[in-house]
């Protein structure tokens, strides 16, 4: 039978109580402690695999669903693109585009009865629209094939629409940034729409804001004959940037190109602050956690100063002194460090149905719609994040070790054995 080096027998015996009629009481206490530090590493670990998955999942959801009413890709005029058609043949025969459809942008207020609100007004062409975006599929009444040129038709946010109190098929009066001169002055330029369709993009900011109109009508009321530029959808949106960079070269110069991450940059980074913050901060919490293992090994090695006498005596060097507290250190961090990853991947990976339990039994709504982007809580769990926590809760037990260990090691017999 293959027996394991001396070191770790006596380590790994050390981390459990050895009930003995004169000592039980004194083991038990060591092996108590050593199980509390096991439990505080794993809770650390949990709790940190558990924040950033949240926030993967989070920044995630996010994400996907601006960018799936959003651009990966915008290429837009000042005053308007005239001749887009061929430019969105050339722009679409570059590698990695997926889809061009013509835009106009812009901003106006929507008012019914006695409620208005601001809108971001949006002119799409229903027939490509489905090429660079969801929001063909995001029609929950109605269809975008809806928009036709020169009806004036809306399709209104679910929000937006409730907050009005509009319906399909009932009007609304759109007010936009244009003007009309008139015997009395300067006046606004207001259109009454027809309510074609209702989206819900599963996104409050849109769903409160965003009008959809066909793109020419959107343009006859800005008073533009061109759209005012191109969406464009690429197949890796993470490489959003560099094919920008790449489209730049190719297009005129007078025309002005972004990307998603550029649009959306103070939201991103502000994400990513929160993300590095959170890690650090529990990244404390597990370091708290390891170096109680420096207060569990230094009583151990002051209660077994003895049995240090005795192998010392019988000819065990301070190097195995040293290794039998390294071993005892390293099983408590490893047992504490696996533990976490377990605890954290289970409850990250089955957040969707602990979050709706909690909010079930307390009564309590975590995500309110009306104040977060998301009502959900999501969950990416990233492997690689799991790694890092694991050998960054590993890696911080083997430095609460080498104090203990050290100290152990340099107990002389004589003096360990005086009062014995």
């Amino acid at each position: 039978m293959l027996r394991l080096p001396i070191e770790f027998e006596i380590g790994l015996r050390y981390t459990r109580s050895k009930r003995r009629k004169a000592v039980g009481r004194r083991d038990g206490f060591l092996s108590f402690i050593s199980g509390i530090s096991t439990a505080g590493i794993a809770l650390g670990v949990a709790a940190l695999i558990v924040v950033l998955s949240v926030m993967n999942g989070f920044q995630k959801e996010v994400r996907d669903r601006m960018l799936s009413v959003l651009s990966h890709i915008e290429i837009t005029a000042p005053d308007g693109l005239a001749n887009w058609e061929p430019l969105a043949v050339r722009v679409a025969e570059q590698p990695h585009i997926l889809g061009v459809a013509p835009m106009v942008s812009s901003q106006g207020l929507l008012s019914r009865g006695g409620a208005m609100r601001g809108v971001a007004l949006r002119g799409v062409l229903p027939s490509d629209e489905g090429r660079v975006s969801e929001l063909p599929r995001q029609f929950t009444v109605g269809s975008i094939d809806d928009l036709k040129p020169g009806e004036f038709g809306v399709a209104l946010g679910s929000q937006l629409a409730s907050m009005l109190g509009a319906r399909v098929g009932e009007r609304v009066n759109l007010i936009v940034p244009e003007t009309d001169l008139t015997p009395a002055g300067a006046m606004p330029r207001v259109r009454t729409l027809s309510v074609i369709g209702i989206i819900d993009t599963g996104h409050y900011e849109y769903d409160s804001s965003l009008a959809v109109m066909h793109w020419q009508d959107a343009a006859a009321l800005l008073r533009l004959h061109d759209p005012s530029g191109l969406r464009v959808k690429v197949d890796n949106m993470q490489r959003a940037p560099e094919i920008a960079a790449n489209l730049s070269l190719m297009i005129p110069q007078a025309l002005w190109i972004t990307d998603w991450s550029r649009t959306n940059r103070n939201w991103f980074t502000a994400v990513q602050t929160e993300k590095k913050m959170m890690f650090i901060i529990l990244t404390l919490i597990i370091a708290v956690a390891a170096f109680n293992l420096v207060s569990t090994l230094v009583m151990t090695v002051n209660e077994k100063q003895a049995d240090i006498a005795i192998l010392r005596t019988m000819g065990a060097s301070p190097g195995l002194i040293q290794r039998i507290f390294l071993v005892q250190g390293l099983a408590i961090g490893l047992l504490g460090s696996l533990a976490g990853v377990a605890l954290g991947l289970l409850i990250a990976l089955n957040i969707d149905v602990i979050v709706p339990a909690i909010e079930a039994i307390f009564r309590v709504r975590f995500l309110p719609r009306d104040v977060y982007f998301i009502s959900e809580l999501p969950s990416d769990v990233r492997s690689a994040d799991v790694v890092t926590v694991g050998l960054m809760s590993f890696g911080l037990s083997i430095l609460a070790t080498l104090y203990p260990s050290r100290r152990a090691a340099n107990i002389q017999p004589a003096e360990a054995l005086r009062y014995e």
